[in-house]
Parts: structure tokens; sequence; C-alpha cells
């Protein structure tokens, strides 16, 4: 047999050689061609890191793009919905983009970095559709995926271990908010984003600083019982604090097969993030459209009776079934069984009840449970210290 080739092997990010000394459980998946912890040693304890002291989670695998130029904040701002000028230096901002049928192709983060310089973080590749969106731009775009290591440090004492660092004022850094510092006589940046919900940060460095900043990393913050933590733990984090995943809670417009399974921001609960004010921008037609219309999916938030997760589970009102479950989980933090699911207009309004039909095997035999579940207004966990400015010390 052939040993398979570097090509088709996959590939590990610049903490590696940290990340599998510390995976216990030998627990791995793939993320976007990176090999990555599912979990090191136990998914609940990793949780609750994240919850009550710091968990590390291995950003790199994010697909990042510097997008630079004269034209660079015109582009941006017409190929995503919102209005990128109100991006300010040293800020981040959420963001989705649609195709010209209004369906969202993905989400992500745009960090202005400068004035005519911005980085945009995304899950999805999207090498092909920013080069379609760049004719008639004078824009460089450059793919800096391998050349930057991204640590997740998330959690309650995160910012005290930060600061163990000698990231000096870190506490005062505002919630998507950058800051510029030295490590190892190399650029650091820490942004005050991540996808747990809790106070956290994300730190960006150059490869050839991963080891040296995982080490002093986890030797400042062993007394503060820093976790690294996987994605099943993180998985269970941005259910809890209302976070939406590609490839989960939507399918990217680019990657649908069939007619109408692509979603627009509006049938994401994403309304807030589309901006008629500003100039032309991608599916804006589309989208007006849909606005004078009505859409044909509401996003819907669900609060599920009992325990059982209502992972992939059909929604009903009465006999009819009126939706489906995308994103489920116990959030022990909340004391909630949570559920994200997509909903049939007109239903799934808030304080609508519904019934999840559950699904779940004990010891080989099936079980079907119709589990009442009522729509909430919003995630139940969100938490002062998330935005709270100083960051409070623990």
């Amino acid at each position: 047999m052939n040993a398979p080739s570097r090509d088709t092997m996959l590939l590990t990010t610049p903490f590696h050689s940290r990340v599998a000394a510390m995976c216990g459980l030998n627990d791995w998946g793939n993320w976007m061609g990176y090999t990555t912890p599912n979990a090191y040693f136990d998914v609940e304890l990793e949780y609750f890191a994240v919850r009550s002291t710091t968990g590390v989670f291995d950003l790199s695998p994010m697909n990042k793009y510097r997008i630079t130029g004269p034209d660079a904040e015109a582009y941006l701002n017409r190929m995503v919905t919102r209005n990128v000028s109100k991006i300010g230096v040293n800020r981040v901002g959420y963001a989705v983009w649609c195709n010209d049928a209004g369906e969202v192709m993905d989400d992500g983060t745009i960090f202005r970095l400068g004035k005519d310089d911005f980085r945009l973080c995304s899950y999805q590749r999207a090498d092909d559709w920013l080069e379609w969106c760049r004719l008639g731009f004078d824009v460089r775009i450059q793919n800096e995926t391998e050349d930057i290591a991204a640590l997740a440090v998330q959690g309650p004492t995160s910012c005290t271990v930060l600061s163990l660092l000698g990231l000096d004022n870190l506490n005062e850094l505002k919630p998507f908010g950058m800051a510029h510092y030295t490590f190892e006589g190399a650029p650091l940046m820490v942004s005050r984003t991540g996808f747990t919900g809790d106070l956290g940060y994300e730190v960006w460095v150059a490869p050839e600083q991963a080891e040296a900043l995982w080490d002093q990393l986890f030797e400042r913050g062993k007394d503060y019982l820093i976790k690294p933590i996987g994605s099943y733990a993180l998985d269970i984090a941005r259910i809890e604090a209302g976070f939406l995943q590609a490839r989960v809670d939507f399918v990217p417009a680019e990657e649908t097969v069939r007619p109408g399974r692509a979603r627009s921001p509006f049938e994401l609960g994403l309304a807030w993030l589309v901006d008629f004010n500003k100039p032309l921008f991608n599916g804006r037609a589309a989208l007006l459209s849909e606005k004078a219309k009505g859409s044909r999916y509401r996003f819907a938030l669900l609060d599920v009776d009992g325990n059982k997760p209502a992972h992939h589970s059909f929604i009903l009102k009465g006999d009819k079934q009126v939706g489906t479950v995308t994103s489920a989980a116990w959030c022990p933090t909340a004391k909630s069984n949570l559920a994200y699911a997509q909903i049939e207009m007109p239903h799934g309004a808030v304080g609508d009840e519904l019934v999840a039909e559950i699904y779940y095997q004990r010891e080989l035999h099936w079980t079907r449970l119709l589990a009442p579940c009522k729509v909430i207004e919003a995630p139940l966990f969100n938490p002062k210290r998330r935005r709270q400015t100083p960051a409070p010390p623990y």
C-alpha cells in the first residue's frame, strides 16, 4: 500500500505539537482540511473551563483574508450586507454576505486594521468569491490563513491570565475592540471577540511564536485552572450563547444542491445585519423584495421541556410538521434544553408553543418523545462580564 501523500493528508496548525500532547482522548476531527481535536479529556469539564475559569481553543484553521487598497472599504461594503464604513479602526464587526438572490454565502468577522486595511475571517473558503467580487475595485486580496496562528482564550479568568503575559491595560479593551502588543519581539494582536458568549479574547500571532505563546499561556494560567477545549465543548457554549454555525444551522448558498435549501439573513434572524441605507450591495434587490413580501422561514430559539436534546428533530404545531431543528444541546450553565430551528412562516413567533419530536436510543432501543417547547426571544446565557469594561478581575 502506498503511503498517503502530503497533498491528501490533513494539515496541522502551528500549535499542533502542544495540542497533540494534551489531547488525551485522541479524538480528532477535520476543520477545513486541518486536523483539530473534538475533545481533549472530557467534554463537560472542557465546557466548564470556559464558564468557570479559562478555556483555550485553537482557531488557526479559520480562513483569514487580508484586504487592502484604496477601494477596500467600498469593496467590502459592496459584498456584505452591513455598513462597513461604521466599523472604526481597531474595531471588529460581524457580517454576512449574500449572492444576488439574497441567500447567505457565509458569515464572518471583519477586522479593520487601518483606513484601507481589513482582515476578513470566515468559516468557509472564499478565495473565488472574493476574487469575483473584486471586479471594478482597486484592492489586493491575500489569503493569509497559514501566515497567522490564533487562539481563542475564553472565560471569566481569561483577561487575568492574558494580562500575566504582560498585555498591559487589556482589561480596558472594549468588546469588539483590538489591541496591539509585542510578544517574543514580534507583533501580537488581541481582539475582544469569541464564539462562547462569555468574557473572552482571540490572540493572533505569527506561526513562529505559536508554541511559545501556548507554553507561556498555560504556564501563567495553571493557577487559574486553564484548560484546552475542543470543538464539542465549544459547540455547547455557542448554542447556549445563541451563535449560528455554517454547515450546521444553514447551508452556504454556494454549496446547496436542492432548490430552496439556502436561507436569507431574515430567515436566520440576522435582519439587524442588513442596512438598506448604505450603497448597493450583493442581494439588495432580492432582500428588499423579501422584506416587502415576507420570508418563507423564521429562525427560532426553543426552550425544550426535559433533558433530551432535540438533535435533528421535527417541530410540530398540532399534527402538522412546521420545522426542523438544526442545533440542540443541554446547556449546563443556563440549566436549559435549547434548540435552534427553522420554522415555516407564520409559525415560530416569540411565545409560540410547539412540540419537538425527539428520537433517542438507549441500549439499542429507540424511544420517541414528544417534548413541548416554547419560542424564546433571546439566549438564556448572557452574563454581564461578557461586555463589562473594564473587564472584571478574577
